[in-house]
């Protein structure tokens, strides 16, 4: 089927040779003779003009299905609304299923994607495996599939056109980093706590690790007690309240915890048990929302390394160049950095989640 585009330059070529192409011709006398031109009739232009159905599917919205993983955190809540806003602003309809940390349900939500015709599908996943078959059902029904913010683990990159997200690696190495130089004038041995996320999550795996590699070559930093608490508030309180229940001399002095949620949760924990955070026991985190930095400067708080959840302009601007049939890398970093209590006070206004 033609563009609305094809069709109508097609129609000035047709309509062009009809005015020029009887200019000449031989006479009674040899020389030109003109030759008179009749309008077109509908017939002969019958396939030429585009139908009202090919000008309306020319122009109809593209279609975006997206399966959020949850609404667990702040950070998450500002990254739904971000999605939200750029969708509106681009003119892409947002299809958009909570999944409620339940990869059951994204599956669901995928396959009522699948159903509905959508042009693109985006997924946050709540873990990284266990994702092949259902990105071999899209693939099978021709729908183009976008990874955002945590990754998915399958043998075949193909199932999938890019990924969108931090580098959570790299954000666990920064928070090791700022423990490092902190306690870089301290010989003792220094325990450290660490909250982590929802199991099996990639920024959960991806933290831990870039963390624990920093630290490997400095004997006197090490992890002495570590447990999931979802990425919640409630979780890192529970989770810090039961570390503090150690003996005094097992309790923690640095505690990097994988969000900011939990680390605000394990700061109500630490007062309670008559503790300073922020002094008593140094804490770093990943995310970098408003209700850190205000715990920065609170002093509660003594570091956050950025994860920004704002991607939904990157999102909507990756379904375009598809839909345009653009090719894209297949890894899209976002930039971010890492903040320190002076650098919260100058910052802290700026936070747009």
């Amino acid at each position: 089927m033609r563009t609305v585009k094809e069709c109508l330059v097609l129609l000035f070529f047709v309509l062009t040779l009809m005015l020029t192409g009887g200019c000449t011709g031989g006479g009674n006398n040899g020389g030109p003779q003109s030759i008179p031109m009749s309008e077109p009739s509908p017939a002969a232009l019958t396939g030429l003009l585009p139908s009202a159905a090919e000008i309306a599917a020319d122009n109809k919205p593209i279609v975006l299905g997206f399966s959020q993983l949850g609404s667990e955190s702040t950070w998450r809540e500002a990254n739904t609304a971000s999605i939200r806003e750029a969708a509106g602003e681009a003119g892409i309809t947002l299809l958009l299923k909570n999944a409620e940390q339940d990869q059951q349900q994204q599956f669901e939500a995928i396959r009522s994607f699948i159903r509905s015709g959508v042009d693109v599908i985006a997924i946050a996943p709540v873990v990284q495996t266990g994702w092949e078959p259902i990105l071999l059902e899209i693939k099978q029904a021709g729908i183009p599939v976008i990874i955002l913010d945590r990754s998915v683990n399958v043998p075949d990159s193909s199932l999938y056109v890019t990924f969108i997200g931090s580098d959570f690696y790299e954000e666990g190495v920064k928070a090791a980093k700022y423990v490092r130089d902190k306690m870089r004038h301290h010989s003792e041995e220094i325990r450290i706590a660490e909250l982590q996320g929802t199991v099996g999550s990639t920024p959960s795996i991806d933290r831990g690790r870039g963390f624990r590699k920093l630290i490997a070559d400095q004997p006197n930093l090490r992890i002495t007690l570590s447990a999931p608490a979802d990425f919640t508030r409630s979780g890192g309180h529970e989770v810090m309240k039961t570390f503090l229940q150690q003996p005094k001399e097992q309790w923690p002095r640095v505690l990097y915890s994988h969000n900011d949620d939990m680390a605000i949760g394990a700061v109500e924990a630490i007062k309670e048990a008559g503790l300073v955070p922020g002094e008593d026991i140094i804490i770093v985190s990943v995310d970098g929302t408003r209700r850190a930095f205000e715990q920065m400067v609170a002093g509660s708080i003594n570091a956050v390394v950025e994860c920004n959840p704002l991607l939904g302009p990157l999102l909507m601007q990756a379904v375009k160049e598809i839909m345009a049939g653009r090719t894209l890398p297949k890894r899209m970093v976002t930039p971010e950095d890492i903040y320190t209590q002076e650098l919260a006070v100058i910052e802290i206004n700026n936070r747009k989640y």
